[in-house]
Formats: C-alpha cells, sequence, structure tokens
C-alpha cells in the first residue's frame, strides 16, 4: 500500500462512505469509470477485494473495512497539515470539524452559529451521532472536537467542561405520577421509553436506576429523541431525557417533568479532543469560546418561553 495515491484514498473514501461509485463519482466530479479504475488500481496495491458485489447492493470487504478506518486518518491528517499551513501564513480561514452528540443538537447550530459570525473566514462543518459514533469519529481523527455529556474515561481523550447537563424524567401531563413527589423506587413498575445502547442519556439513566434499584416494568428501545418525546406524550411510558431537549413541549404542556427525589440529575456538557491532537489556532479559539460563552449560549437556545395569547378581538 505504500505506493498508493493521495487521490486513490480518497475516491475509495467516496465510494465506501456512499457504498456507490457512481455517488462518489458525482461527488468528486469524476465519472463513474474513472471511480472504477481508481478502486481497482487500490486492490490491486491491497491484493485484496475492498468491494464486494451482493445482489445489487455493494459491500465492503473486511479488508475494505480496514483500509475504511486508515483512509479516515490519512484524510484527516492532510486537512489537518493544510490548516496548519493555513494557520503559518497567518490566515483566519480553514476548516472545524465538529462532531455533537444527538441530544447537543438542540443547542450546538445557536453555539456553531455564534461562533462562526465572530470568524466568517471559518467553514465548519457538524456530524451529529450517538455517543459511541461520535468517539469512534475522534478515535479515527475524523473530527477535530466534539461536543458530547459524559466525556470518554480513556486517558487518550482531553475534556474540558462548557457547561451543566440536567437530565430529568418525564411523562404526559395525565400520568397519575404528575404532580406527585416520589422517591426513584416509586418508578417501578414503569415502562420506560429509552434511547439506544451507546446513546450517553441511555449511559445515565442505568446509573440512576442501578444506584436505586429501580425495576421498570419494561424497556422500550427508540432510535432518537424526538420519538421518545412523541411516544411519551401520547402515553407509551415515561423516559429519561436532557432537559435541554424537552423546554418546548414542557411550555405548551405537551410534556410534565416528574418530580423525582434526586432530579435532575446535573451531569456537564465537555467539549472533547484527542489526547495529543495539534490543534490548529482556530480549534483552540473554539474551546476557549466555549469556556467563556457555551453555558450562556446552551441556557439561550434551550430556553422556551410561553407564547403569548393574542387578545380577543369583539
Amino acid at each position: 500500500m505504500r505506493y498508493a495515491t493521495l487521490r486513490q484514498m480518497q475516491v475509495f473514501e467516496a465510494a465506501a462512505r456512499h457504498l456507490s461509485f457512481s455517488k462518489a463519482a458525482q461527488e468528486l466530479h469524476l465519472t463513474q469509470p474513472a471511480v472504477s479504475l481508481q478502486i481497482k488500481q487500490l486492490e490491486g496495491l491491497a491484493t485484496l477485494p475492498l468491494f464486494e458485489q451482493v445482489g445489487r447492493r455493494l459491500h465492503l470487504t473486511a479488508a475494505g473495512e480496514v483500509l475504511q478506518r486508515h483512509a479516515h486518518a490519512i484524510l484527516g491528517a492532510v486537512a489537518d497539515a493544510e490548516e496548519a499551513m493555513s494557520a503559518l501564513r497567518g490566515v483566519r480561514a480553514g476548516g472545524l470539524r465538529i462532531g455533537v452528540v444527538s441530544t447537543a443538537k438542540y443547542f450546538a447550530p445557536f453555539i456553531l452559529s455564534a461562533f462562526a459570525s465572530g470568524y466568517p473566514g471559518v467553514e465548519v462543518s457538524l456530524a451529529v451521532a450517538n455517543r459511541q459514533q461520535i468517539v469512534a469519529l475522534l478515535d479515527e481523527n475524523a473530527i477535530d472536537l466534539a461536543l458530547m455529556g459524559q466525556p470518554p474515561v480513556d486517558a487518550q481523550f482531553v475534556a474540558v467542561r462548557f457547561a451543566e447537563h440536567p437530565l430529568v424524567v418525564i411523562a404526559s401531563p395525565n400520568h397519575p405520577l404528575v404532580h406527585r413527589r416520589i422517591a426513584p423506587k416509586g418508578l417501578d413498575g414503569e415502562t420506560f421509553l429509552v434511547r439506544e445502547q451507546g446513546s450517553g442519556t441511555r449511559a445515565a439513566m442505568e446509573r440512576l436506576m442501578a444506584e436505586h434499584g429501580v425495576m421498570p416494568g419494561r424497556l422500550i428501545e427508540m432510535a432518537s429523541n424526538e420519538t421518545i418525546k412523541q411516544a411519551v406524550m401520547a402515553g407509551m411510558g415515561v423516559s429519561f431525557l436532557s432537559q435541554h431537549t424537552i423546554g418546548l413541549e414542557v411550555s405548551v404542556r405537551r410534556l410534565e417533568i416528574l418530580a423525582v427525589q434526586g432530579t435532575p440529575v446535573v451531569r456537564h456538557w465537555n467539549v472533547v479532543h484527542r489526547e495529543g491532537k495539534r490543534l490548529l489556532p482556530v480549534g483552540e479559539t473554539f474551546i476557549r469560546f466555549l469556556a467563556d460563552q457555551g453555558a450562556r449560549l446552551v441556557e439561550e437556545a434551550t430556553r422556551v418561553r410561553p407564547p403569548r395569547h393574542r387578545a380577543s378581538q369583539r
């Protein structure tokens, strides 16, 4: 693989991400035969097939999956080098690759907009995924910084806190536990609507249950906060979610926060990067920006005031 070119890596990464030669060609402004040729040459250097056709669908082989991880790291390193050269030239421009856990998507665009307004030459890209996927992107050097709740415990990551992160138990307004103050054990037997494994919110809920010996009657797994909120409003069960995701629904009385002793569970939002990563000035500036203004911006982005009622006209 030592004779593989950067262009071949770019073509392979695009084809592996889309699992489509035609979509890779469209993204890179190439013809499909040109993409096929680059992949064929790369497979010749690897002496292994990188893709396989099963029915009408394209899949990565085991060798392709391994090479995809290395391609992310290689292209990330090239992007870092390009940014470093720009920084040495004194250019207040370039790219900043941010990953956020799905719960942070309720305020992350607000923060990035505020930051970008002061640095109009900076191009910010945003990736949204669950915690496990964001950690993998950090590990592969596919993103520069991540906004998440519980940071990885691995020493190879550095985390800086920038805001409080309250987590609460929610229910529909007609749930029998609404307006009652209960101990965590009062949730025994309840149906809990939960995020998928790998979610930071799910991990925090499981810690709360373990600490207080809560025995849910049933767990129903759902893939997004929005789906969970709709299910709770429909009376399917209760849930444990970030307070930063429910401001609108609470303000219009579609959801209620249960008065469970020991809640809200206050965690923190962190900005995380790999240990030893040579952050460029724009990345360091963004971390300082979060440390100075992050808490205020999160509060502004997630605070929802009740709608004003217009005076009736006679």
